[in-house]
């Protein structure tokens, strides 16, 4: 009978969710760190919707290639503020169009983790804002780690 460490059970990959905020470093460095100690690989990912007009039926003229380069952008620009050795660390960079929390839960399939950060915004203010963090907390499909504001 052989025994999975409970550390690496199968999954090799830890999904981290970046939006260019504070919050979003922080958990990127947090992930970053974890993905290190585990030998695991590390995937960002930023999603992006076009904004809404408000509405129904009517969609935006803006074309997704509108977006897609400022998308991008947040992803590189977070990865390079990792620093030294974080290009050769493992790591993979995804700028997806689609509604965050949904796009994270969607990555959390076969993840070993699920990394985000928390704009601290608790009781009606996070229940009235719809957190990411909150969402992918209750749907993921793997373990997640919310990590908090600097205090």
């Amino acid at each position: 009978m052989s025994t999975v460490p409970v550390g690496n059970m199968g999954a090799d990959r830890i999904v981290v969710g970046v939006d260019g905020s504070d919050s979003s470093t922080r958990a990127l460095r947090w992930a970053a760190q974890e993905a290190r100690l585990r030998g695991a690989r590390l995937e960002v990912i930023h999603a992006w919707q076009i904004p809404s007009v408000g509405l129904p039926g009517v969609s935006p003229p803006y074309p997704d290639e509108m977006f897609e380069p400022a998308a991008r952008a947040v992803v590189d620009h977070a990865v390079a503020d990792l620093g030294a050795g974080s290009e050769e660390a493992g790591i993979d960079k995804r700028a997806v169009k689609g509604h965050p929390p949904a796009v994270l839960i969607e990555a959390s399939e076969g993840a070993a983790l699920v990394v985000v950060g928390s704009h601290g915004h608790g009781g009606i203010a996070g229940t009235l804002l719809g957190s990411v963090s909150q969402r992918v907390a209750h749907h993921a499909r793997c373990p997640v780690v919310i990590v908090r504001p600097a205090q």
